[in-house]
């Protein structure tokens, strides 16, 4: 029987599952509730558990027939994000600002599957090893878990990981070996003015006047500074002055994110953003700080492990729904520090097309949980006695 004929089986618990996480989110490093319910399972499914590895993450550890065979690991989020939910489902968000709006609740719950059919089947030499991490969304939640140990005390020869993705097309699964995702910066930048009268503007330095000029000129770095083969994107997301029409306020704050694959140019970029800073604060008489904030780095498939997954996925799904050399996103994971330290591959897994990630609108598609519970679950299967 197909992993998938008997995952479905149980799926329906998956689903419910899915939709209590989905209904109960937590943000980052606050995951108690999901860890605990995960937990839980784990160990009604006779898998040894270790909770509090980087805060609030749970590592599963599943031996198989023998010890034989080698370590694999899986890996999945817990974390939701901090958006006021807009579907209207019955099982939304009940917590206010708060939401799984990129299907972390549906990662989890495909690991879980994996976990429970693992158990129960034991099909595999070795020893499979559960990552439930927290704290994805940009708050270092895979360093976390390095930093605690996680590679020390539950060693793996190869890890992967899976994430939706809503533009679809529905069940295809798409990776590729090398560079697949984009490392990520992020940016805060503050500018000091001197407050006046908005009749009386000589009296003061106005620092919207700067962060407009400033936000344009960044735009440059991209345009003029960087090698135009090599992928970069610099974005402005917050800009926060002023509170009132008549008062030209005391200071303005900046920040955003840059995406490069390049080391060089993400060195490049940073300079110039420095340097651009600098100039406009002299040029005004001002004094702008700049903060720039390593968080992700740039998540680069190991080629045997890629090649490995995409073949597990064309025995599940067939080669027609295999994309084997998709084209990088320019988007961002932490699980790329995971593949830094251990050699492995993440993969996307396309669902019904329809509202984006991150977006308010956004719900994991359901009929995902089979395949890509029954596609991790293989990789334990198969990878085990590589």
């Amino acid at each position: 029987m197909s992993p998938i004929d008997r995952i479905k089986g149980f799926a329906p618990e998956l689903v419910a599952l899915r939709h209590d996480i989905h209904a109960h989110p937590e943000i980052g490093f606050e995951e108690t509730r999901t860890s605990g319910i995960v937990a839980g399972l784990l160990e009604g499914f006779g898998i040894a558990v270790h909770r509090g590895l980087g805060g609030t993450g749970v590592v599963g550890v599943l031996e198989g027939r023998s010890d034989k065979g080698r370590r694999i690991g899986l890996r999945a989020e817990l974390d939701a994000l901090p958006i006021e939910e807009a579907t209207g489902l019955p099982y939304r968000s009940t917590v206010p600002g708060k939401m799984h709006a990129c299907g972390h609740d549906g990662h989890t719950t495909m690991l879980v599957g994996a976990a429970r059919y693992l158990a129960e089947t034991r099909n595999f030499d070795g020893t499979a090893i559960f990552v439930f991490q927290p704290a994805e969304e940009g708050l270092g939640g895979a360093r976390a878990m390095i930093a605690d140990g996680l590679f020390q005390k539950f060693p793996c020869d190869e890890i992967y990981g899976l994430h939706n993705a809503p533009n679809g097309p529905h069940g295809q699964l798409k990776l590729r070996p090398g560079p697949m995702m984009a490392a990520a910066d992020f940016f805060d930048i503050r500018i000091v003015g001197r407050g006046a009268h908005g009749a009386e503007p000589q009296r003061g330095i106005d620092p919207i006047v700067i962060a407009t000029g400033l936000v344009q000129a960044m735009q440059s770095i991209v345009s003029r500074n960087a090698d135009p083969l090599k992928s970069a994107v610099v974005s402005v997301t917050q800009i926060h002055s002023g509170a009132a029409y008549n008062v030209i306020p005391e200071e303005a704050r900046l920040a955003g994110t840059v995406r490069t694959f390049d080391a060089a140019l993400r060195k490049l970029v940073s300079q110039r953003i420095r340097e651009l800073a600098a100039g406009f604060a002299a040029a005004y008489g001002t004094e702008i700080e700049v903060e720039i904030r390593d968080v992700f780095s740039v998540l680069e498939n190991a080629s045997a492990q890629a090649a490995a997954a995409a073949e597990i996925a064309t025995e599940l799904f067939g080669p027609q729904n295999v994309d084997a050399d998709c084209v990088p996103r320019m988007g961002s994971e932490d699980f790329a520090d995971m593949i830094m330290a251990v050699p492995g591959c993440y993969a996307w897994l396309g669902a019904t097309p329809g509202p984006g990630l991150h977006n308010a609108k956004f719900d994991f598609d359901d009929s995902l949980i089979p395949l890509g519970s029954a596609y991790l679950a293989r990789l334990v299967e198969r990878r085990t006695a590589a």
